[in-house]
């Protein structure tokens, strides 16, 4: 196969430039055993990729099969560097798709102090980097963060195990069994009080704690901030700022109205009153 150069001198010039028109169509392609395609760029790009598709046409595309699709290295700046200045369909600067159990994009930095991903946003405005998924993220070692670290959802819980046959609503109001599993609550000013079932109404929980996978065994305990809770207000009526805790109905809070009694064996604070009957109510969770 021949060898084909070319060297251009003035500037905005191209050394190589290839138009693809067809479906699938390829304007530059490069297969070698070493190098299919180089581009050296002294002062900016080495190799420019660019396209005017809307419909997920690339700039640049690499396939590996079964290596890298695309390697970028550097000794002095961005290994693969991508930019959008787009602000309509939601445009990612560098976006990976991990289909059939794959990793979407995947970072391993070997020095100190050197990022493997890198993102940033510049206007402040958006997140720097952004994943999408379940997990979104997954971190294989310690994670440091300079800044503050916001959590819209509202508690923090931890997964415990089950020791109940029938199924356990969001909302419900758990106690400690003697294996340290959790179970209903059946009895008024139970010290044995753990917390109540996260993700009832319109709280989700922000953190939760000891999550070991999916399973119908183990449910998040919420221990601390905001969560719906069952009560009773047949005991007596609730108003605001109440203390709760458990009563004889089977996962239902109630007002604490006997201060004696209610030492150790506290849920949290009621934050919407409730006249009379049964109802979730949101409380603040304080175990004392």
């Amino acid at each position: 196969m021949p060898t084909f150069s070319n060297e251009v001198t003035a500037a905005e010039e191209t050394a190589v430039h290839g138009v693809a028109q067809g479906e699938g169509a390829i304007a530059v392609f490069g297969q070698g055993a070493a190098v299919g395609v180089r581009g050296d760029g002294g002062t900016w790009h080495g190799v420019a990729g660019i396209s005017t598709s809307t419909v997920g046409g690339a700039g640049v595309a690499g396939v590996g099969n079964p290596g890298p699709g695309v390697i970028g290295t550097s000794t002095k700046w961005i290994g693969v560097y991508g930019e959008t200045d787009g602000v309509e369909n939601g445009p990612s600067a560098v976006m990976g798709d991990g289909k059939a159990g794959g990793v979407g994009v995947k970072g391993h930095a070997s020095g100190q102090g050197i990022a493997a991903v890198a993102g940033y946003h510049i206007t402040n405005t958006g997140p720097g980097v952004y994943g999408k998924g379940a997990p979104a993220g997954m971190f294989d070692g310690d994670v440091v963060v300079t800044g503050d670290i916001q959590l819209p959802n509202a508690d923090c819980a931890e997964e415990f195990d089950v020791a109940e046959v029938e199924p356990v609503e969001p909302g419900t109001v758990m106690v400690l069994d003697d294996d340290g599993a959790v179970r209903c609550s059946r009895r008024p000013y139970d010290p044995r009080v753990a917390g109540v079932v996260s993700g009832a109404g319109a709280y989700r929980p922000g953190i939760v704690l000891d999550r070991q996978g999916p399973s119908s065994a183990r449910k998040p305990i919420a221990l601390l901030g905001k969560v719906y809770s069952k009560v009773d207000a047949r005991f007596a009526p609730i108003d605001v700022g109440d203390l709760l805790t458990t009563s004889s109905t089977p996962g239902h809070a109630m007002k604490a109205a006997d201060r004696g009694r209610a030492f150790g064996a506290v849920i949290g604070k009621a934050l919407r009153p409730l006249e009379d009957g049964q109802g979730l109510v949101p409380i603040l969770i304080a175990l004392q």
